[in-house]
């Protein structure tokens, strides 16, 4: 069986679509792509609004209002457009969010499935508090983060391609979790961890992903 393969923040193969738009989303669908990962920002007034940085042109986004980001597209708006099209992965990138996700999620649930993740411990703490039946994912991008994957209520661990090694995936699937590997861009790197039976695997090169692992 194949691994769930995902585009980072949507598609990042074409300097013509930027990431974290509907285009982007879109675009890694097209190519073949169960669904996509992208980034949530909280604003002042309480919004989830699809961002990687923190600031949207030279004002942080935490301090603006969601009214005055047209520009990024809305978690709202992802949900309202993808809940039966995508998997889809919901990277938390601060905390503040979680109540309004929750809500968004029980009015639009993604039907092809859908995953909450987060480098913050904290984060994926409170989301289990508030509810113990989401489907959760520790991010890992260096060793220290990777030290906390067996004590945090997770069932998933998302690991970047450097630290990913079979003894590590064995210790994941032992534990009874899942193992996915981010950013895999090179298609060697795709049938080698697709060999070892990771879970799932996130690229920029959506288009690459599906055409050496996809049906």
């Amino acid at each position: 069986m194949r691994p769930l393969l995902l585009g980072h923040r949507g598609s990042r193969c074409s300097p013509s679509v930027p990431e974290n738009t509907f285009a982007a989303f879109d675009l890694a669908l097209e190519h073949g792509c169960d669904g996509f990962e992208f980034d949530v920002r909280l604003t002042c007034d309480g919004f989830g609004v699809v961002s990687h940085g923190t600031k949207f042109g030279r004002i942080p986004i935490s301090v603006q209002a969601a009214s005055r980001l047209r520009g990024l597209p809305s978690l709202e708006g992802v949900l309202e457009r993808y809940s039966t099209r995508a998997f889809l992965d919901i990277e938390l990138k601060e905390s503040g969010i979680e109540p309004r996700l929750l809500q968004l999620l029980a009015r639009r649930p993604p039907r092809k499935g859908f995953i909450i993740s987060s480098f913050l411990p904290g984060v994926l703490l409170k989301l289990r508090r508030l509810d113990v039946r989401l489907p959760l994912a520790l991010i890992c991008g260096n060793r220290l983060q990777l030290r906390r994957w067996q004590e945090l209520p997770i069932e998933t661990v998302i690991a970047h391609q450097s630290l990913a090694t079979r003894r590590l995936l064995n210790a994941v699937h032992d534990a009874g979790k899942t193992f996915w590997v981010w950013t895999v861009n090179r298609s060697s790197a795709m049938i080698r961890l697709s060999d070892w039976r990771v879970d799932g695997l996130i690229s920029d090169s959506t288009d690459v992903l599906a055409q050496t692992l996809g049906e």
